[in-house]
């Protein structure tokens, strides 16, 4: 049970007995510097309910609980602020319960409770991945890991838009202008040969527009027809209809850049348990339209188009199938959700991570799929973002000006690399050592920087700014870690000698630390239950500040006596692992020497 737990019990018990009066919660904050005190019970909410002086009221609880509470060792009242001091037995018998402990903070997912699905990535099969993409898989990935870590069964996935006119515009542009290369003929990537087919569909339909225009047509007619664009509608057509050819073709070129992904996703340490295909998943949803219409979520109009009309719940109404009988986006997300709980049953909720340019979109799906009927339609969330900009400005993938995922991954450990050169600190690394450490920290240094902000926020991202071995940053918090190492290897023998003395004197910097990462498990849990690696993230900066300071301010390896000397490595220790354990959930590696 927390510290917190503890004192609830205890302050309700004392009020109840005290006053005959029963709360429902009690109020807790940091004790702040200039007190003493471990933390402080907050006494104004309870004057709804307790009358009297706040100050009176508080010295009351403070002297049931120094009477009642074996931990609390002495308390004082400023106003109405109760700052509760804690014994040091407390804090050592706290340490005593984590310290071999290597999991710390996680918790094993229980066997009855319900699967979560992480949808992150999904990506459009005609052009390389970017850094708005990066930001995605980071924080999926990261979500689905503190979701396995708050105690959840996780699944992985993406659905990868690998069919529709964008794709058609870059297989047209290979035959018109391919000559038949391949990524093996050029030495490209598969995903960014297929990438630059996608640009010059672009440059050769902007040319065609402009001789339109130059013939005397509107710039809105030379757009509709532009003898391009209807070439690549018509191979929309032919793909639809499953034209042998057209398929050869959207089958070999969308192979590469599946291969081409798979590369960057391994480079960027992300994986998934399970892929869809839009190519596979179009057309699910088309039964749910006549199971709609014949409940009365649906109404078909006149022209024999259907709409869900949500203007009762304060949205607009939505289509969800065209005069035509074609599906849309809407119908095919409501198809996909559904045929993912019949391919996983236990699964009982999802988190979709789609950029904030969606949020609407979002809110009406999973508004449909609760009025269809579904019960687990209350357990989707969308892990909604903002967008990474440059120092340069905005990135556009048709004139090729995105900011290219993998070359963003060379660049920061090239980055590492010359901070790392003229800093000086790899003295006796081998080459490949000295590489595998650039890749370490530079990756580091890109996932905290996209990690520590909250999902919700833009982001103003400077590869130079993130690696910086000082301030909050992946690779100060990765150095530290690195630190801690070489101190333990220095005392290797009484890293895990046993401790003799559980009533010794805690220093200051030690409570502190200790205080610092009890919070660590109630961190992920918040960060759980938000969807938020931000919470982590500056918890594990938090943590690292609190062990920079109890180094500078006490002696480790050179402490008064041999108990003191075991505890203070062990506590360094246990520190290094519940640093290792947060930047685990952000997919951050940490390294042994730096």
């Amino acid at each position: 049970m927390s510290l917190q737990e503890t004192l609830t019990t205890h302050v309700k018990q004392a009020v109840f007995t005290i006053y005959n009066i029963d709360l429902e919660s009690v109020e807790f904050q940091a004790t702040r510097k200039e007190f003493a005190g471990d933390i402080t019970v907050v006494i104004f909410p309870m004057l709804r309910f307790v009358k009297g002086n706040p100050v009176q009221i508080g010295e009351t609880i403070g002297d049931y609980l120094v009477e009642h509470v074996n931990d609390v060792k002495s308390f004082n009242v400023v106003k109405g602020f109760l700052n509760v001091e804690i014994s040091d037995s407390y804090y050592l018998n706290f340490f005593n319960d984590i310290k071999d402990t290597e999991t710390y903070g996680f918790v094993l997912p229980k066997a009855d409770e319900k699967a979560i699905m992480v949808e992150y990535s999904s990506p459009n099969t005609n052009k390389p991945l970017h850094l708005g993409h990066v930001r995605n898989n980071l924080l999926g990935y990261s979500v689905a890991k503190i979701l396995k870590a708050s105690g959840k069964k996780v699944y992985k996935t993406q659905i990868i838009n690998d069919r529709g006119i964008h794709i058609c515009k870059s297989m047209l542009a290979w035959e018109k202008f391919g000559n038949g290369e391949t990524p093996k003929s050029t030495g490209l990537k598969g995903d960014k040969l297929v990438g630059n087919y996608y640009v010059k569909f672009d440059q050769e339909y902007k040319k065609q527009i402009q001789d339109l225009v130059n013939e005397g047509h509107s710039e809105e007619e030379a757009k509709k027809n532009a003898p391009i664009l209807l070439e690549a509608q018509q191979m929309l057509l032919k793909w639809e209809a499953g034209d042998e050819e057209v398929v050869t073709l959207w089958k070999k070129m969308n192979g590469w850049v599946y291969d081409g992904f798979n590369e960057t996703y391994k480079n960027l340490g992300v994986d998934f348990d399970t892929l869809y295909y839009e190519s596979n998943t179009y057309l699910l949803g088309k039964e749910f339209v006549e199971q709609g219409l014949k409940s009365g979520v649906f109404i078909k109009e006149e022209d024999g188009s259907v709409w869900c009309d949500l203007t009762e719940d304060g949205l607009d109404k939505k289509i969800v199938q065209r005069s035509d009988g074609t599906a849309v986006y809407m119908t095919q997300d409501i198809g996909t959700a559904i045929q993912r709980i019949k391919d996983f049953p236990d699964v009982g909720g999802m988190v979709y991570t789609v950029g904030n340019e969606q949020d609407y979109h979002f809110q009406v799906l999973f508004l449909i799929l609760k009025k269809l009927g579904f019960d687990w339609a209350k357990n989707l969330y969308h892990l909604s973002y903002g967008m990474v900009d440059l120092p340069s400005g905005k990135m556009k993938s048709r004139e090729g000006t995105v900011v290219d995922a993998d070359d963003l991954i060379y660049e920061m450990a090239n980055t590492a690399e010359e901070i790392s050169e003229e800093l000086g600190k790899l003295d006796g690394y081998s080459e490949s050592e000295k590489k595998a450490l650039y890749k370490t920290i530079g990756l580091g240094a890109l996932k905290y920087y996209i990690l520590k902000v909250d999902p919700k926020k833009r982001i103003l991202f400077d590869p130079k700014d993130s690696i910086d071995f000082q301030g909050n940053t992946g690779p100060f918090i990765q150095y530290t870690y690195a630190r801690i190492q070489a101190i333990l290897r220095k005392a290797d023998m009484i890293s895990n000698t046993a401790l003799s003395a559980v009533e010794m004197q805690l220093h200051p910097k030690e409570k502190e630390l200790l205080k610092q990462l009890q919070l660590f498990p109630e961190v992920i849990q918040n960060a759980a239950t938000q969807h938020s690696p931000a919470l982590v993230a500056n918890y594990t900066y938090d943590l690292v500040k609190e062990f920079n300071s109890f180094y500078q301010n006490v002696s480790i390896l050179g402490a008064d006596s041999e108990d003191e000397k075991i505890f203070r490595v062990q506590l360094s220790k246990v520190v290094a692992q519940t640093i290792k354990n947060g930047f685990s959930v952000l997919g951050i590696q940490v390294p042994e020497r730096m």
